[in-house]
This record gives structure tokens, sequence and C-alpha cells, in this order.
């Protein structure tokens, strides 16, 4: 059995506050994180983002994984850390996860050929395709002869791609989280500056990337929703590149520098804004509909779009819910070298790197 490829299904380190790097491989950049301090008081030492080439990874897959690795290497120059320890992640879609029961044993070899038996039953791949972990979550309620398993599955060749990423920049991957556990690491931090710190609340993240938006739902130290859809940044982009015929680099470029025409707010930016804040409610509803756990109480806006003006007014409108940006960093003590202005535009699209940066916290 493939162990600890999932970083939150085991600690991947003898010791706790051992220097990591958190690495955000997207459709469009990669953005990495470097924490320290304590899991009770983690402050930021630095971060960086740098864009990848177009076409690099598409779909959550690397297509070139040397594009990737000098993009890496690129942005670990710009961070200027000597920690060489890294976390990643792979996109959910890709992860089979699966909550099983087991007779409980004491011997960990036992336990791990009971997971492979039962894990044949869930996983549509000959086991050794696949990179296999596992957890103890605890004990069955009521009955101590059983136990309750977290397991978690991925094609090797989608690990295999992060890890020669990471290497090939000179990195070493010590942990392959999930992008949705890595958002959880990232949501519990937030979770300190909700009302009531978001206690027995059902907590939503509207999390828009280039290509998709993911809607998570948590409860307490829970997710108990989530929802992706097929719109997201790239979307603005392209009204941009056909409202003012620009190519995609040209539009993208004008996108982040804000250097658009005096008729993009009310041409362009309002009416994707609007757009957006309809998939929040389309995914509200799904979230409402599937689910016995009431109503949404608060909702987190994250991913490079999150800051668009407008754009939380929007969201709180269409669903009835408040709605912020998300800032992972928040409630963070900050190094010297981390401006502060520019880390709070740059903080909603980086819940995935920070999540997996407070991997060096796990024993």
């Amino acid at each position: 059995m493939q162990k600890d490829f999932l970083g939150q299904l085991r600690g991947a380190f003898g010791a706790k506050s051992t220097p990591l790097i958190g690495v955000d491989i997207s459709s469009t950049s990669v953005k990495l994180v470097e924490l320290a301090g304590s899991r009770q008081k983690p402050e930021l030492s630095r971060y960086t983002i740098e864009p990848l080439p177009r076409d690099a990874v598409t779909d959550g897959n690397i297509a070139n994984v040397e594009a990737v690795g000098a993009t890496i290497e690129r942005a670990l120059r710009k961070l200027g850390s000597r920690t060489k320890a890294a976390a990643a992640a792979l996109p959910t879609s890709m992860v089979i996860t699966k909550r099983i029961t087991l007779p409980a044993v004491d011997r960990e070899d036992d336990m791990e050929l009971a997971v492979e038996s039962e894990a044949n039953q869930y996983i549509p791949f000959a086991l050794d395709e696949v990179n296999l972990d596992y957890a103890v979550v605890g004990p069955v309620a009521n009955d101590d002869t059983q136990v309750e398993i977290m397991i978690a599955a991925a094609r090797r060749e989608k690990v295999e791609d992060r890890v020669a990423a990471l290497e090939s920049a000179g990195l070493k991957p010590m942990v392959m989280d999930v992008e949705a556990m890595a958002v959880m690491g990232a949501y519990e931090l937030m979770a300190e500056a909700l009302p009531g710190k978001g206690i027995d609340q059902n907590i939503g993240v509207l999390d828009v990337g280039a290509t998709s938006t993911r809607f998570y739902v948590f409860r307490n130290d829970e997710q108990i929703f989530m929802r992706e859809s097929p719109f997201g940044g790239n979307q603005l982009t392209q009204e941009i590149q056909r409202a003012y015929n620009m190519t995609g680099e040209e539009a993208e470029a004008a996108k982040r520098s804000g250097n658009l025409p005096a008729n993009y707010d009310n041409d362009v930016l309002r009416p994707y804004v609007d757009t957006l804040a309809i998939e929040a409610a389309r995914a509200l509803q799904f979230f409402l509909t599937s689910s016995a756990q009431g109503q949404l109480d608060y909702m987190l806006l994250a991913g490079g779009c999150a800051s668009l003006p407008g754009l939380s007014d929007a969201v709180s409108r269409r669903t009835n819910v408040v709605a912020s940006v998300a800032n992972p960093f928040s409630e963070m003590g900050l190094s010297p070298g981390v401006k502060s202005r520019q880390l709070a535009a740059d903080a909603p699209a980086l819940l995935v790197a920070c999540g997996l940066a407070m991997r060096r916290f796990d024993a």
C-alpha cells in the first residue's frame, strides 16, 4: 500500500513544525506559501504567485511537467526560502474517498490488509495502478469492536506528475493532499474571525477558479457538501477579449492590471458579476435541496475573482446570505517582508496553498 500520499489522512512528519512550503498548482498559476509559528498561532513568513504558461495545466492535469517545474523554480527564487520540503494537492475530482467500517485490530499490518481488501469494492482500477491511503477516524458509536476508516485513492500517474514537477524544481515532496481538504484547513483558520467562530453553523466557501467554481459547505470541523460547476474567471477573460478585440494574453493582463476602457464596468464586469452571483445561488439551492443540514449561515468568497467590485453584494442579494471576501491570514502575524495591502488582494486565491502550508504543524 502506498502510504502518506494524502496529507490529511496521516501526518507526514515525525516532529511538529518541520519547515514546509505549500504548493498550489492551478490552471493558470503556481502559488507558494510558507508559514512559521505554531498551529495555535501561525505566522505568514512569505508567499508568491507565479503565472503558468498557457495550457501547461488543463482540467487539473499537468500537460507539461517541464513547464510547470520551471514555473515552480521561478516562484521559489522569488520566495527566497531555503526550505525544500513541499506539500502539494490533487484536484478533488481526481481522488476517490470513502468512509467504511472495519473490525478493530491492534496490528497495523492487519488493518492494511483489511483496507486493501475492502477498497477493491470502491475503486474502479487495479490497486497496483493507484496510490491508496487510509486513516482511522475513530470507533463506531456504541460498538467498540468496529472502527470507522477513511480511505482515499488516486491514479498513480496523477500523483507522479505533481511529484515530478516539484522534484524538477528542486523540492522534496512530503505530502500529497486533496484540494478540498486543503481548503478545509484554510477554512479552520478563517472560522476564527466569523461570528461565533462559525461554531454549529453552516458556512459556505465559494472558490472561483479559472475554469471552474467549487462551492463547499463546512460545519464545525467537517465538510458536509461540495459542488463543482464549469464556470470561472476564464469567462471574464473571454468577455474582455470579445469586447475589446484582444488576445487571450492581452485580456488576462488587462484584467489583472485593471487597465481597461471606461465602459468596462458597465458593459463587461457587471454582467459577469451578476452571472457569478447566479452561479452562487444555484450552488446554494443544490445544497438546500440535497441536505438536511438546514440553511446557510454565512458565505466566504475565494479565488482570483473574489475581490471583484460588487461581487460580495451581488452574491448576498442573490442568496440572501451575508457574503464577504475570504482571507485565511486575517488572524495571522505577518513577517516584515509581507506587504499587507498586496496580501489583501492576493489572499482569496491562496486558500489551497495556505491549507497545504498548515501541514507543517501535523504530528
